[in-house]
């Protein structure tokens, strides 16, 4: 009678320390789960961010393509208008008018 008694405790001290081992775990387990969370979370947010900055710099870079280029066509048409004048005075300096 004994032998089953001491095994019953046995059984019970076995079972209440496999369910203490297992709360314990999901304790453990829980903080490390928010971690990735909030780690996750932090990506999405920097990812979100990264779109907006690129879609941000895509603006920027083609507002200053049109500006070169505007600069561009008009200093073409100034020096254009530049050496066309200069073509008349040599012209007259030597045509003598």
């Amino acid at each position: 009678m004994t032998t089953n008694g001491e095994f019953f405790y046995v059984l019970n001290g076995l079972g209440l320390a496999a369910l203490s081992g297992l709360m314990a775990a999901l304790l453990v387990d829980k903080q490390p789960r928010q971690l990735r969370e909030r780690s996750g979370k932090s990506l999405d947010y920097l990812r979100h961010q990264t779109g907006k900055l690129r879609q941000t710099a895509g603006v920027i870079l083609q507002g200053g393509k049109k500006l070169i280029a505007c600069k561009l066509s008009d200093s073409v048409v100034h020096s254009t208008e530049a050496e066309k004048q200069a073509y008349q005075e040599d012209r007259r300096e030597n045509l003598g008018v």
